[in-house]
């Protein structure tokens, strides 16, 4: 294909031209077709709802070397499962198996993974209707349940 056309009647090639170009950017084509939204297992909330299954440790990426504790967390809404990360010296001991926790994304770069953790892109910030960083700091007491 050549130039643009640049005649009197060119606009109808000019939009046509325009329209097909843009389904070759992939942030046009997820955007139309909502595929943040599908794939995203919060399915586009800031927050989300959630049941601890099990405390894991992730090992840290290269040049870091540490074992980072999380949680693995059944989303009550859709029931799939999720790694988040437990922010906070000491937060994972707060932290019991079928405490229900709610989760928000971390905010790495286009909703991908931040820091030295590959895949983990949500971390815990209640836990039993409790902040987290509050428990952590001894504001408050862990309720009983």
């Amino acid at each position: 294909m050549g130039s643009k056309s640049n005649g009197l009647n060119a606009g109808k090639k000019l939009k046509k031209r325009r329209r097909d170009s843009r389904w070759l950017k992939s942030s046009y084509v997820s955007r139309l077709l909502n595929l943040k939204e599908k794939s995203d297992p919060l399915k586009g909330a800031h927050q989300a709802k959630g049941i601890i299954l099990e405390k894991v440790q992730m090992e840290a990426k290269q040049p870091n070397s540490a074992m980072r504790k999380c949680v693995r967390v059944q989303l009550i809404k859709n029931g799939r499962q999720i790694t988040a990360f437990a922010p906070g010296d000491g937060a994972i001991k707060l932290m019991d198996e079928h405490d229900e926790v709610i989760v928000e994304c971390i905010g790495g770069v286009k909703g991908r993974a931040k820091g030295d953790l590959p895949g983990v892109r949500w971390q815990v910030i209640k836990v039993n209707d409790q902040s987290l960083n509050a428990l952590i700091r001894g504001k408050i007491e862990k309720a009983r349940k």
